[in-house]
């Protein structure tokens, strides 16, 4: 089967997505350290995802998968959502631990907000672009309850944080396979995988 290149260098992502993808030869973007970075300028998942695999697709000919996700927070009117992994903005850039300054800010923001309204969901848009230009996109969502302190220590971003519905454990503290199992981004890409024999065999790249 033809390499799919997984459009991100975040390492705990591609290791998500290896294991996700079981079968599939992928290869993240540590294998073409010539490709370029894709600001995501979209205001939508979808979009975001879409615009990342297109480039990386026109920079190395080959098929390329690419997501964009975020967690939605109901007391924030659905933010960060696209923003969640810039939300702390220059002092999360300047901290040098984006993911804690994020994490930080958020826990202040609805610091005030009661145990029964603190609910959100995680949304992962992932997107396949093939080199002859048929583009395919699905989305995934987990919902849950967002905590007042982290626990755990596995994961990445606003894992430790995020209590899904009907588990005693947040994200972080879940092994990587039983978050795989029920995390949007799971959901989003066991989607994707579905699609992907069908596709490749109707580009003739099988």
């Amino acid at each position: 089967m033809t390499r799919i290149v997984l459009a991100t260098r975040n390492a705990g992502k591609v290791a998500e997505l290896h294991r996700i993808l079981n079968g599939i030869d992928v290869a993240g973007l540590d294998s073409f350290p010539d490709a370029p970075d894709v600001p995501e300028t979209e205001l939508t998942f979808e979009g975001n995802a879409l615009l990342k695999a297109r480039a990386i697709t026109a920079h190395t000919g080959l098929p390329a998968v690419a997501d964009d996700s975020g967690l939605c927070v109901d007391a924030l009117n659905g933010m960060p959502g696209v923003l969640s992994a810039r939300w702390s903005g220059r002092f999360g850039a300047e901290t040098g631990d984006k993911d804690a300054a994020n994490l930080r800010l958020l826990l202040d923001q609805i610091a005030d907000v009661p145990d029964g309204s603190r609910g959100g969901h995680f949304v992962c848009a992932a997107a396949l672009v093939l080199p002859n230009g048929v583009e395919h996109c699905v989305e995934g969502r987990m919902r849950g309850t967002i905590l007042r302190a982290p626990r755990g220590t596995g994961g990445f971003g606003y894992d430790p944080v995020f209590l899904p519905t009907g588990e005693s454990r947040t994200t972080a503290e879940m092994p990587p396979a039983d978050k795989d199992a029920i995390s949007h981004r799971g959901r989003a890409f066991r989607a994707l995988a579905e699609l992907l024999p069908d596709a490749l065999a109707a580009a003739g790249l099988t």
